[in-house]
């Protein structure tokens, strides 16, 4: 395990739990060696996850749209920034470079970005673990959706295996690296 991809949100104005969970879940990582790739965001979890982890010695690189860039809204202080031209392009190259993903809790973005490497992986194009860090209940509506999705037959049973859920940041640094690669004839079940 060397890059764990952390998707989250970039808002100011959340619980402050949700930011301790952050800066815990980034000083995990970086005291472990573990790189961190996120948006690059210099503000909210994301930014709360890169200062921690260069606090504990790690390193983060961010992936950031040059739009983003123009705007000011990426983070200075980051070990590597890499600026693309679309987002696409950049939530392609986080998934690339990244052994795995931990999902904190978010909004638009952070559930596109969940949701498109829940869709690789079912496809066989991403097959490293993926957790959803489920703090204070979040992802409660997500999780009954897939399940009501499983029921009712848009997704197989054996999907429900695509992602793991954490109640702690220490719980997901542990499937993060416990987890085993997907083989890729996943993409066998992709179809119903």
């Amino acid at each position: 395990m060397k890059t764990v991809c952390v998707y989250c949100a970039s808002s100011t104005k959340i619980d402050p739990a949700y930011t301790d969970a952050a800066r815990t879940l980034g000083t995990l990582l970086g005291c472990r060696g573990i790189r961190v790739v996120n948006g690059a965001g210099n503000m909210g979890l994301m930014g709360a996850v890169s200062d921690a982890a260069l606090a504990a010695g790690g390193r983060v690189t961010g992936v950031i749209p040059r739009f983003m860039v123009e705007q000011g809204w990426h983070h200075t202080g980051l070990s590597e920034l890499l600026v693309t031209e679309s987002m696409h392009e950049r939530k392609q190259t986080m998934l690339h470079l990244a052994d795995a993903v931990i999902a904190l809790p978010g909004g638009c973005g952070t559930l596109e970005e969940l949701l498109e490497a829940i869709t690789w992986k079912q496809l066989g194009l991403y097959l490293n673990p993926i957790v959803i860090l489920n703090l204070k209940g979040y992802y409660d509506p997500l999780l009954d959706m897939f399940d009501r999705a499983i029921g009712e037959h848009f997704m197989g049973v054996r999907h429900a295996g695509l992602w793991q859920v954490a109640r702690s940041p220490q719980e997901a640094v542990e499937l993060a690296v416990s987890l085993p690669r997907w083989d890729a004839s996943i993409r066998k079940f992709a179809a119903l």
